[in-house]
């Protein structure tokens, strides 16, 4: 079970390896001259088991966890292993940008299945639109989204966008508590 002990170190991490200063382009397109950097912790040996405990609490009974790759990719991963740990069937998926052109053609990697109930997950949005994109292709292949859940909610839109799509979207952080600023 995750606790505030728990969270308090996470954010910890965030804070001091996530946090870069410069001049950035964020996949949304926008500038900033922060950028966080999440992959910094998902895929720490310190970090990785904290944000699976923390999103398999959040995420509740779902047969899957899904998100776009590449930056879901390693919370996709700590939550499926988390799950198996704890004794819970929770599966990870990857949704790529588009379908491969060899091999089987997926945009859906992993055990899919019809029918799932997935949550979507990912580390840091600014518009939401890489996440309401893997969730519509997981709602176009037959499955069933439970909402969005975000490491890291810029405080650009994200919440409305998903909201606006109907879903529900939860954060672990804002951007303003990493920053212990806004953005």
């Amino acid at each position: 079970m995750f606790d505030s002990s728990d969270r308090a170190r996470l954010l910890a991490l965030l804070r001091e390896h996530a946090v870069l200063r410069g001049e950035f382009v964020l996949s949304s397109g926008t500038r900033s001259t922060v950028y966080l950097d999440a992959r910094r912790v998902t895929l720490s040996a310190r970090g990785s088991p904290l944000v699976g405990a923390l999103l398999l609490d959040a995420i509740g009974d779902v047969d899957a966890v899904a998100g776009p790759t590449l930056a879901a990719d390693p919370i996709v991963t700590s939550v499926a292993v988390r799950a198996g740990l704890a004794g819970r069937q929770v599966d990870g998926l990857i949704v790529r940008k588009e379908a491969k052109v060899h091999g089987a053609g997926r945009r859906i990697e992993g055990p899919w299945r019809d029918g799932m109930t997935v949550a979507i997950v990912d580390d840091t949005s600014t518009t939401g639109a890489s996440s309401l994109d893997a969730a519509r292709t997981v709602a176009e292949a037959g499955g069933h989204v439970a909402g969005i859940w975000q490491l890291i909610d810029r405080e650009q839109g994200a919440r409305e966008a998903v909201e606006r799509e109907g879903y529900t979207f939860w954060a672990a952080f804002t951007a303003g508590e990493v920053l212990e600023e806004r953005v």
